[in-house]
């Protein structure tokens, strides 16, 4: 019990409730808290290391089974060439890979080149056929009769197929989920963080210890809601938390906005609308697109690549089929898995606090809203509810980003 008292004391919560009346009575909360955050360093974050690292040399079927054997959804990437001794962080990693972005990468494989770089249809087809995969004239328009090409035939080829035996992780550094690989010191401060985490699309940061040349802490969007869960009660919490989602202007994406997927299309379908809409996950919707039965997202590609009974159990693997195979699937594997909660939806007359202990209870990363009659309005995900948090003062950054690649414009995943 005083092991907990004392936990509670040092909490990052308490932190900024012990900062929160000393700060200036001209600054707003807003002002306040974004000051509060400024002065708590990111050592002060829960140290959550999962000890899986995967070598720059695995291959992407490896670099899956690791994944998904350690139930996890990201892992920094060690580069086997580094020197062995004396070797900085930025020698050491070559970055952070994802089951999203593993997904995302193969699917841009079955995608039409840019106009640049376009091979003729000939060749295009030879290097599909060589991959083991449907050409980008076969998977360019999908409706919900061809869900058939993307049922077993297709995932057994990609998975059995040399592409994907031997395309290491190193050779997809640089492409979509890579860039930027930013690192924080231990002496960053916690809204640099959050405004990594949220203004600027990252998913993930890693924290170093240069002395050591390591990755010794990784920060996450999940990690973050599951801190501001635990501040119920506190001050500075309950002033802001106790606001509706629509006073504080959530959802941020409208339904004019969401990017759907209906029941009867094929499922990879919605994962190449996350891919050219660079968003996360998609509402699987009924015909009339009003109501959403389930959510589909990027990392659910992981049980097409690792449990073939999803697929081989339907003819066509419909994005509603998908869904009823994957359930199947973890009631008798998994049934911690928050897939099994089904449609989580919320209204913009709960508070900001209700919706965070969802989430946090729940481990999921997005809820749709719905009105009275449960149609669809709109989505809001863990990025949307930190950056209601935080605001970035004018020049904060300066030249912090100097040599680094920008994300993608609008990137949500």
């Amino acid at each position: 019990m005083a092991n907990l008292q004392l936990e509670r004391e040092t909490s990052i919560g308490m932190q900024v409730e012990d900062l929160w009346d000393v700060q200036e009575s001209k600054l707003n909360p807003t002002q306040k808290l974004n000051a509060c955050f400024e002065n708590i360093p990111v050592s002060a974050f829960p140290h959550t290391p999962q000890g899986i690292e995967i070598k720059s040399d695995a291959s992407l079927a490896e670099a899956v089974q690791i994944l998904a054997q350690n139930k996890i959804l990201s892992a920094p990437v060690v580069n086997v060439d580094a020197p062995e001794e004396d070797a900085s962080w930025i020698d050491r990693y070559l970055g952070i890979v994802e089951f999203a972005g593993i997904a995302v990468w193969i699917l841009q494989q079955s995608e039409p080149p840019s106009p640049t770089n376009h091979l003729p249809t000939g060749a295009e087809s030879a290097v599909a056929s060589a991959n083991g995969m449907p050409s980008s004239a076969e998977l360019r328009t999908l409706g919900s009769e061809d869900a058939s090409i993307t049922a077993g035939d297709f995932f057994e080829a990609l998975t059995s197929s040399e592409f994907y035996k031997k395309t290491k992780v190193r050779d997809i550094s640089g492409s979509f989920r890579w860039a930027p690989f930013l690192a924080l010191q231990q002496s960053n401060s916690f809204l640099t963080m959050l405004l990594l985490l949220s203004k600027y699309k990252m998913k993930s940061i890693p924290i170093v210890d240069l002395g050591a040349g390591n990755i010794n802490n990784i920060i996450t969007q999940s990690a973050v809601i599951h801190m501001l869960a635990e501040c119920t009660g506190l001050q500075w919490f309950e002033s802001w938390g106790t606001k509706k989602l629509s006073e504080i202007g959530l959802p941020t994406i409208s339904r004019n906005q969401l990017v759907t997927v209906h029941e009867d299309e094929p499922v990879l379908q919605a994962f190449r609308l996350m891919r050219k809409k660079r968003v996360g996950g998609v509402p699987v919707v009924t015909g009339d697109g009003k109501k959403a039965i389930g959510n589909i997202s990027l990392r659910d590609v992981q049980f097409l690549l690792t449990a073939p009974e999803i697929y081989h159990d339907y003819r066509l693997i419909t994005a509603k089929n998908f869904l009823l195979a994957v359930k199947n699937y973890l009631e008798k594997h998994d049934t911690r898995s928050p897939m099994l909660s089904g449609m989580i939806t919320c209204k913009t007359d709960e508070t900001i606090k209700e919706l965070i202990q969802m989430l946090d209870s729940l481990k999921i990363q997005r809820v749709y809203v719905v009105d009275d009659d449960g149609n669809l309005e709109g989505t809001i995900t863990l990025r949307d509810i930190i950056s209601r948090l935080v605001y970035e003062p004018l020049g904060y950054f300066g030249d912090f980003f100097d040599g680094v690649l920008p994300l993608p414009e609008n990137c949500r995943v």
